[in-house]
């Protein structure tokens, strides 16, 4: 892998000229690739630029709308259901954000259901920001099938990945968790590929059933859940949440980045809890700072260095990332991306 790092603001400039080129107003374009490189730069390169691409040929086949337009369905004042007819995940989820934390300082608790809608990025891109407006929140997607249910072989469900995030008083003012309930998320595959790794026995079966660690295989396959028939539970109720309940596709009708010309029909729940509402503030961080402080301050395990909170690490190695001077890219990553740009007209100036 090439080790030259590429500045954030460069990989911004040219993603959001790539999406401008094909359609998709400044803002949006903007929005889409902050959160690509604050993936890149928490350390979680396979929700990153790598993406880029396969979020372009959907835009350029019409599976995903260049210009995206909500209707709202429902309008219950804490509760807002929205239609997204087909938009960028990352916009509708940043309006899920928005509404569901406006609706959490008026109501003490927001609640916004999005349908008809495609990959978002990273979940705690949301989270985190509606955290630090001072709201505990909690986003759930569904996704294209990866997973078997418990006992099976064949993709049926999603990732299915969730997040919650809470305000902090220490570090970035934010703990976070983001986790896809398969042992691993599909991304990490298609980025071993990327990088032309095996993987872990314990990521995924190939389509016959067997268990493997080549990345192609697995992209054929299917992915293991996490803690077995648990992770397999949990991916299924988030559908329920995403899906069935916002009025939006579940199952394997949930339809993935990956494909090009595919509607996704993918359904997110963003809930929003205002810190404030529950009581003081003040007393709030007082408890969860008491927490932090007696996690970190636990006797190690043998082999164990340090305890983290949960978004400890992606903080740090986004600090370490911009003291670098930037991301590296998988030279496969880089390639996809130069060959993007030759596509719409744009040199890859990184």
């Amino acid at each position: 892998m090439n080790d030259v790092r590429v500045k954030p603001e460069a990989l911004t400039a040219f993603g959001c000229e790539v999406l401008e080129k094909i359609g998709v107003p400044g803002d949006d374009a903007a929005l889409v690739l902050d959160s690509l490189v604050q993936a890149d730069l928490w350390g979680h390169q396979s929700h990153g630029v790598l993406r880029l691409p396969w979020y372009a040929a959907r835009l350029q086949t019409g599976a995903m709308t260049t210009v995206t337009s909500p209707e709202t369905l429902v309008d219950g004042g804490a509760l807002l259901l929205l239609d997204g007819r087909a938009g960028i995940g990352q916009v509708l989820t940043e309006t899920a954000r928005r509404e569901a934390v406006a609706r959490a300082r008026e109501h003490g608790v927001g609640v916004v259901g999005v349908r008809n809608s495609n990959h978002f990025g990273t979940a705690m891109y949301y989270t985190r920001r509606a955290a630090q407006d001072g709201c505990v929140s909690i986003l759930t997607t569904n996704a294209s099938p990866a997973m078997a249910p418990w006992g099976g072989r064949e993709k049926v469900l999603g990732t299915n990945p969730w997040s919650i995030a809470a305000p902090a008083p220490s570090g970035s003012g934010v703990v976070a968790v983001d986790i896809a309930n398969t042992a691993v998320a599909r991304g990490k595959i298609y980025l071993a590929r990327n990088r032309a790794e095996e993987i872990p026995s314990t990521w995924a079966m190939d389509s016959a059933g067997r268990v493997t660690t080549d990345p192609a295989a697995a992209i054929d396959g299917v992915i293991l859940p996490m803690a077995g028939h648990k992770g397999y539970a949990i991916t299924f109720m988030m559908d329920i949440l995403s899906g069935a309940l916002t009025g939006s596709r579940t199952g394997s009708r949930v339809r993935g980045p990956y494909e090009a010309d595919k509607v996704s029909g993918a359904g997110h729940l963003f809930i929003a809890i205002d810190v404030a509402a529950m009581g003081t503030t003040t007393a709030y961080l007082d408890s969860v700072g008491e927490l932090i402080d007696e996690v970190k301050n636990t006797a190690l395990a043998e082999g164990a260095e340090e305890i983290f909170y949960p978004g400890e690490l992606e903080d740090r190695a986004e600090h370490r990332n911009l003291d670098a001077g930037g991301v590296v890219l998988p030279d496969q990553t880089r390639t996809d991306l130069e060959t993007l740009g030759a596509q719409v007209g744009i040199t890859a100036d990184f």
